[in-house]
């Protein structure tokens, strides 16, 4: 089984398209953390995989990954083949780093662990855009064949097999930054919609976490994941969060 997180659809491309060759079944993680009664439990097959397929944020796995990973249990776990998959728009920091060790607290133990280059889509702090078209379509056309790669050693089961790029002041960037993004950046109070809302539903449909109830105008509640889908799918560009997003771009991957 493959489990994934993902905003703007990047890494449920990604998910979809690993399950697909793989033969695994696929399993939206903000969809288990929303329902009311989940039992976090799941039983494996024998020969069944497991998978994780998450974006970065911050140089870090998404809290509500991490959270996930700490509430499941599995049944007839006998040493599966696990592997995870994170997608970035640079590098990843100590992402790999803070997955190994929330797997190694369940008694866990990763056989492979991948990035994937995609197209950026942080644009809430002074400074932080989308890509421009060009480096964007480039991305998602290099991404194919990364995947590719991914699900060849995926099918030949390969063992301690790591690819991703860390990139420059990992400690910092992860233990310090992170931090500070995750107390501060991770709340949907600036969010609001201007007057150029035309209360199409689209924010409230692509919240992976059903955040989002529209009325008249999108009305936000208090569990966001900061993934800024409702920002990006929004046709008329009306939401907006606070004075940070003016005339800045949007992206939403093709493939959803």
């Amino acid at each position: 089984m493959i489990f994934y997180f993902s905003g703007t659809g990047n890494s449920k491309w990604i998910a979809r398209e690993i399950s697909v060759v793989q033969h695994e079944r696929l399993i939206s993680i903000a969809d288990e953390m929303t329902n009311p009664d989940a039992a976090f439990q799941y039983r494996l097959t024998d020969n069944e995989m497991i998978g994780f397929v998450f974006p970065v944020y911050s140089w870090a796995p998404p809290a509500i990954v991490m959270d996930f990973i700490d509430k499941i249990r599995f049944e007839n776990f006998r040493n599966p083949y696990m592997f995870f998959v994170c997608t970035c728009g640079d590098e990843v920091g100590l992402t790999v780093d803070s997955i190994k060790k929330a797997a190694g607290k369940r008694g866990w133990s990763w056989n492979a662990g991948f990035s994937v280059i995609m197209p950026n889509n942080y644009v809430c702090l002074p400074g932080f855009d989308t890509d421009p078209k060009e480096l964007e379509e480039k991305k998602l056309s290099e991404a194919v064949p990364a995947v590719g790669h991914i699900n060849a050693l995926l099918t030949a089961r390969e063992s301690d097999v790591f690819e991703y790029r860390k990139g420059s002041w990992p400690c910092f960037k992860s233990r310090i930054i992170n931090p500070l993004f995750n107390k501060y950046q991770v709340t949907a109070k600036p969010f609001f919609a201007t007057d150029s809302c035309i209360s199409c539903g689209l924010c409230e449909k692509a919240c992976p976490v059903h955040n989002i109830r529209v009325v008249d105008k999108p009305v936000w509640g208090e569990f966001c994941t900061s993934c800024l889908a409702c920002y990006h799918v929004c046709p008329q560009q009306a939401v907006q969060y606070g004075k940070a997003t003016r005339n800045k771009h949007q992206y939403f991957n093709p493939h959803q």
